[in-house]
């Protein structure tokens, strides 16, 4: 079973592998995530590294994403599933591009954490608007 901060980094690490390449700007992103919201308080940044190991061993299994999904699901109270969302949402927009493999897994997220699709819209939205470029 997983805490809470570790299913918010499950989110995080699922979004940035959907595309099979986990880039340094979602790698960075998800650091700076971890090491700012209030969230993350408390949390020792020395489990990063463990916590996006086995997030990535689970995901390699046959029905790892399934599992993953479960997990954070069991794990996070629904105040915090909307969260997970847009923590989700930030490490897709955090490279500047949002390929089709990240836009099915935010789908797949939704569903799987009950997030209303009006919620998921404006989250995916704020997130689009905080990542934009000139």
């Amino acid at each position: 079973m997983i805490d809470h901060q570790a299913a918010l980094i499950y989110a995080m690490v699922m979004a940035s592998a959907a595309d099979s390449d986990m880039t340094d700007a979602e790698l960075a992103r998800i650091g700076d995530i971890v090491s700012h919201l209030p969230i993350f308080g408390g949390f020792d940044p020395e489990r990063l590294p463990d916590i996006t190991k086995d997030c990535a061993i689970l995901l390699s299994d046959e029905d790892g994403l399934e599992k993953a999904f479960d997990a954070m699901s069991k794990t996070l109270p629904s105040r915090l599933r909307e969260t997970a969302y847009a923590l989700a949402c930030d490490v897709v927009a955090a490279d500047g591009v949002a390929v089709q493999e990240e836009l099915r897994l935010l789908e797949l997220m939704r569903h799987a954490l009950d997030i209303d699709r009006l919620n998921a819209a404006a989250i995916e939205r704020g997130a689009a608007a905080r990542y934009a470029v000139a």
